[in-house]
């Protein structure tokens, strides 16, 4: 039986959405019925609907000057108006898409000055090589008018007055390096110097500034019309300051494209979808982000779709990060012609909405925290604890200061992560207080980072090595938590720089060191009688482990992110997970049978916990579904309960479940794509 979800006064937007998005092409206008296209999106369990509206092109007869209208638009009809009243019909909301980040020639004529210019003067056509008898499109200034008062403004509050408009949002809102004479005058009062000739000389924040600004603009003009009509904004899994982003924003979206097209050895990560949506959730208290899908292998090829056991995992990782579906798809279904597309919407649309109730309101729960710096090296990290089924929360250095050792048992730091002053002291009282934090890499000066070093028990300045091939790291003493399922092996490769540095006196202790490189790389392969280890041992460490108060650290002189990241070898995620493993005391929320390409994550609500796993097993880009047999879970129960029913949301029925020891035990006996299951905890 599902939960009772109804709530009539939580606004719309805050309970759960299936987003449909029908990019539609100009050519196609004529082709939409309105009834007909909300009855299909209702079939596929969109309950949100997201539609041009204005911009570029105005979908309906706009009044504003310079606001081009859709020429295809059928005479005597308003086309818009039909569509809304046809989605409120069918329940479905709609969400207005507005894009002002271009215009065509014809307004560029008129306005030059409302238009990006390059370093050499000249405007920025898009598609200017583009076959067939269209207009050139010219990207529009952020600072400039047609993004502002001359046209986005007017064009909001005419629609936002004219129609009944559900939400807002806005397509490529983003900041374009322009020399126009409006940013070179912003330029010089924000910094009292002259616009750089390139983008890459930029004083850092003047992108997102504008972008603030300008968004900011949009945000008060929505409100002001309509204050009850939520806005939609973008954010960056690399280079948005999230707690900024929504002051000028109600919802947050983000658009983990799975771009095949860009070639078999470049296509994005297995983790990239659940670590985008991991990363919007790390603001408590806001609705859940949307996850943007294009259901295409890459815009180079939108008019066909994504192989369906690739798309089905990518979609999948959405909801079970905590994240709302947003399908884009290019075109209606009856302009789509692959319809394996169309069949895979709603096949998680359905699943989607089997888990939804349960999920509405629920909150992640995990022992871990990964301060994400937007680094190569916290992708590495990411990278392990998602194949190593080890659950984590996301921590953003603006937050960085606020940590809760009973609430953040561990927190992780990867190379590269910025060390201030009050982080250092909010470090020192974590551990001391219980926490664990695991460091690697590179450090500051002693000198700029004041008790991180002692934190960390290490001591000595010994510099950093060159860059090392040939080398291993070597586990020392007996029952090393590090190398739990090594133990057959003393060294494990190892490749790049080491700070090279000493345990402090005290409880500090080394659990790996280096073992030098036993030869230059272009030797390596000589004759056997010539690869002997020049110095088998060091009192070099790769690893110290110190205990502080109640609390432990565990430091890395080296990068394993780049190695985990470059490599992909067993032993150092295995490396990684043990470190991991043992600052938990061995005592993880929930372990799984450990297959590569599996994710989990855990959720809570009420009295129960939702364990979500991900099947994205095989070679990528996925062509087929690998089925995951008798995976084996282990869920350490809330402390005063025990385990109630244990049943599966999306594939149903009752698993039958082992208690023992504060801790339940089942077996899921497949695992196609997604499952989520629930296990109800009895006080």
């Amino acid at each position: 039986m599902q939960p009772d979800v109804s709530n009539t006064e939580r606004v719309w937007w805050k309970q759960p959405l299936r987003i449909i998005q029908p990019n539609m092409q100009v050519k196609d206008t004529g082709r939409i019925d309105p009834e007909r296209l909300a009855h299909q999106l209702k079939e596929l369990g969109a309950n949100a609907m997201v539609f041009n509206t204005g911009g570029i092109y105005a979908w309906y007869r706009s009044d504003v000057p310079f606001h081009t209208v859709n020429s295809d638009l059928p005479e005597g009809r308003d086309l818009l108006q039909e569509m809304i009243r046809s989605c409120h019909k069918h329940g479905i909301r709609f969400i207005a898409r507005f894009d002002f980040s271009k215009a065509e020639d014809s307004v560029y004529l008129q306005r030059p000055y409302w238009f990006v210019r390059r370093q050499d003067g000249s405007p920025d056509i898009i598609g200017a090589q583009r076959p067939g008898a269209w207009p050139l499109l010219m990207s529009t200034c952020i600072n400039g008018g047609y993004r502002n008062e001359g046209v986005a403004v007017p064009v909001l509050k005419e629609a936002l007055q004219r129609y009944d408009i559900d939400g807002v949002f806005f397509n490529a809102p983003g900041y374009v390096f322009c020399r126009c004479d409006l940013c070179r005058r912003k330029y010089r009062d924000l910094y009292g110097k002259e616009l750089p000739e390139v983008s890459t000389e930029l004083e850092p924040d003047f992108p997102a500034r504008c972008f603030d600004d300008n968004l900011g603009t949009m945000y008060r003009t929505v409100k002001e019309t309509c204050s009850e009509v939520p806005m939609i904004l973008y954010y960056n899994l690399y280079r948005d300051h999230l707690e900024n982003r929504l002051q000028i924003t109600d919802m947050l979206c983000t658009e983990p494209q799975d771009i095949l097209s860009l070639g078999h050895t470049h296509i994005p990560e297995a983790w990239k979808p659940a670590l985008s949506i991991k990363v919007g959730r790390s603001i408590p208290g806001r609705a859940d982000p949307f996850g943007i899908v294009h259901s295409c292998p890459g815009m180079d090829w939108r008019h066909t779709g994504l192989p369906p056991a690739e798309y089905s995992f990518w979609l999948a990782q959405i909801p079970a990060n905590g994240g709302q579906i947003w399908h884009s798809l290019t075109g209606i279904p009856d302009t789509i012609t692959d319809k394996r597309i169309l069949r895979t919407v709603r096949e998680h649309n359905v699943n989607a909405a089997k888990v939804a109730p349960y999920m509405d309101s629920a909150q992640p729960e995990a022992q871990a925290v990964l301060l994400w710096n937007a680094d190569r090296s916290a992708e590495g990290w990411a990278d392990t604890l998602i194949n190593k089924q080890i659950p984590f929360h996301v921590l953003l250095p603006e937050q960085a200061e606020k940590l809760q050792p009973e609430r953040q048992q561990l927190l992780l730091l990867p190379e590269g992560s910025s060390y201030s002053p009050a982080f250092i002291d909010s470090l020192r009282e974590y551990v001391r207080g219980g926490g664990c934090i695991l460091v690697e890499g590179k450090l500051p000066e002693p000198e700029q980072t004041q008790g991180l070093h002692e934190l960390l028990g290490i001591s000595g300045d010994g510099g950093e090595s060159e860059y090392l091939y040939a080398s291993y790291l070597r586990f020392e003493g007996q029952n090393n938590p590090l190398q739990s399922g090594l133990e057959e092996t003393e060294l494990i490769p190892h490749r790049g720089q080491v700070t090279y540095c000493f345990p402090a006196v005290g409880s500090a202790r080394v659990l790996a060191t280096l073992v030098p490189p036993f030869s230059p790389l272009e030797s390596v392969g000589a004759p056997p009688e010539r690869a002997s280890l020049p110095a088998a041992r060091t009192d070099l460490p790769l690893a110290i482990l110190n205990e502080v108060g109640a609390g432990k650290t565990l430091y890395f002189p080296f990068s394993l992110s780049k190695l985990i990241q470059e490599f992909k070898l067993e032993e150092h995620y295995r490396l990684f997970a043990n470190a991991v493993h043992y600052l938990l005391d061995g005592k993880l929320m929930v372990t799984v049978t450990s297959y590569q390409g599996l994710q989990v994550t855990v959720f809570r609500k009420d009295n129960s916990l939702l364990i979500h796993l991900v099947n994205g097993a095989g070679r990528r880009p996925l062509a087929t579904v690998l089925p995951l047999h008798n995976i084996e879970v282990k869920v350490r129960l809330p402390a005063g309960s025990e385990a109630g029913q244990v049943e599966r949301l999306i594939g149903g029925g009752v698993l039958e479940g082992i208690h023992k020891d504060g801790s339940v035990r089942f077996t899921l006996p497949r695992l196609d794509i997604w499952e989520c299951i629930r296990v109800s905890c009895l006080l």
